[in-house]
């Protein structure tokens, strides 16, 4: 099994191509090695190796945050863990665990604003997702009111420093020109 790895906008992050799908569908994101625990076996033991503060899963990558460590010596430890966990044939989520992006629970818009929500979800997928995924990370809906977007910055996209840069000059720039109404972005967790 071969593993690529990309380096992302986010110093802290570092983006893993096993080859392989990783999620059929949605994303999943764990800040903590209790969440990690409950929901992916691969996450879990990705948490494992010291340093490790984040893990993302994607379509077919992985990133992962670190917190201090260095990259050379954190990457070989990753790659082995991913690689065993591949090769063991273990689930990447846990049954019943769903990827976060397939839930719109708290989403929140007033009944008049639907057609621009609506909107606002296909831009998103269809021009802003993908791009964010090659940089390994998602940005996801979470709501609008009074010409102001929210939306949820997960994976590499999280803490990282162009993020605001992405949301301001990208994303709000690309939804205004489409959708007049909207007026600004914003990052909220």
């Amino acid at each position: 099994m071969f593993i690529q790895t990309e380096t992302t906008p986010n110093p802290a992050t570092l983006k893993f191509l096993p080859g392989k799908i990783v999620l059929e569908q949605g994303t999943a994101e764990f800040r903590s090695e209790t969440e990690a625990a409950a929901a992916s076996p691969l996450a879990a033991r990705l948490f494992a190796v010291p340093g490790v503060t984040g893990v993302f899963f994607g379509y077919d990558f992985i990133t992962v945050t670190k917190e201090d460590a260095d990259w050379q010596h954190l990457k070989p430890a990753i790659l082995g863990t991913i690689m065993e966990h591949f090769m063991s044939g273990q689930p990447i989520l846990a049954d019943g665990a769903l990827g976060a992006e397939e839930n719109e629970e708290g989403e929140f818009y007033d009944e008049g604003d639907e057609a621009i929500v609506a909107t606002i979800k296909e831009l998103l997928a269809t021009r802003v997702r993908p791009a964010v995924a090659q940089d390994g990370g998602d940005i996801t809906f979470k709501g609008y009111r009074d010409g102001r977007v929210y939306l949820n910055m997960k994976g590499a996209c999280s803490g990282c420093p162009s993020s605001t840069a992405t949301l301001k000059h990208g994303v709000q720039k690309l939804l205004h020109h489409f959708i007049p109404e909207v007026q600004e972005v914003e990052a909220v967790m």
